[in-house]
């Protein structure tokens, strides 16, 4: 017999994939071919679009069936193999760092589709990992691109995933009153991906035990954070400045209510998600 979460060693990879898929299934995964075609080029060392033409190498069962028993406890996939992919960038991601998700792709497609001048000042708050911010240069190599958090240890993987960059990384709690007078009037874009899940929220497994509290909860109402950004935005953003905050998709309207509360901006619109859902909001600062 084979301990739960082991691959038996003689089969081929596509056979160890299968078996591995449906022990991932079994645990609740919620995308368990993806996974576990993941880790098996994980394993391999290869991308996983070649993984139909490798033959499995020594150790490989054995590494293989390590990693999917990690994931089976429900370890998030990121946190195994040590990296996330995000639009144009991976990142290194561990515990202590909120994961970048693909909902938030949504909100990078539609910042890099802004008319902005080939050298603006971009501000990322609560920048984690530094995903956004990254992404973000990556499109305007020219601008000036300011990444705030109030976590030292996310912070620590933003300088990492972020060497090599002129990346402004700033300590800095996003609901202090009068934060950064020198930004005032100056700042073409913001975007900001805050903790907003209501208090006392039901999370995955991967989310409630691995993403740091303290990036996930926004409040009663999930709105905490977002409300001060709403007003930061009003003083930091410059005439024709725009603005993006992601949001829980149970608090849209109050997003845009938070933004119409703040005054100084012109087409305050709700936007969806790649499946569809509310998931952030963007507003244009008033000329």
């Amino acid at each position: 017999m084979t301990r739960p979460g082991r691959v038996p060693a003689c089969i081929n990879i596509r056979q160890a994939i299968d078996a591995a898929a449906a022990a991932l299934t079994k645990a609740g995964v919620g995308s368990p071919r993806a996974d576990a075609e993941l880790l098996a080029a994980h394993a391999a060392g290869v991308d996983r679009g070649r993984l139909s033409l490798v033959e499995a190498g020594p150790g490989f069962f054995e590494r293989y069936g390590a990693l999917i028993a990690q994931r089976i406890e429900r370890k998030p996939l990121q946190h195994i193999v040590g990296t996330a992919a995000f639009g144009p960038v991976i990142v290194h991601v561990g515990p202590g760092v909120f994961i970048p998700r693909p909902e938030t792709e949504a909100m990078l497609e539609w910042a890099v589709a802004q008319p902005l001048s080939q050298a603006p000042v971009i501000v990322d708050l609560c920048t984690g990992t530094g995903a956004l911010a990254f992404a973000l240069l990556k499109n305007w190599p020219e601008a000036r691109v300011i990444a705030v958090d109030d976590s030292e240890l996310a912070l620590e993987y933003a300088r990492r995933n972020l060497a090599g960059t002129d990346v402004e990384l700033t300590r800095a709690d996003v609901t202090e009153p009068g934060l950064l007078p020198e930004l005032d009037g100056r700042v073409d874009l913001l975007v900001a991906n805050p903790p907003y899940i209501p208090d006392g929220a039901v999370l995955e497994p991967e989310v409630a035990e691995h993403d740091p509290p303290h990036a996930l909860f926004g409040g009663p109402d999930g709105m905490a954070v977002i409300d001060s950004i709403a007003v930061l935005s009003a003083r930091w953003l410059r005439p024709g400045g725009r603005c993006a905050v992601e949001h829980d998709d149970t608090t849209s309207a109050r997003t845009v209510e938070a933004f119409t509360r703040a005054g100084r901006f012109d087409d305050v619109t709700p936007r969806r998600d790649l499946a569809g859902r509310h998931r952030f909001v963007t507003a244009v600062r008033s000329r």
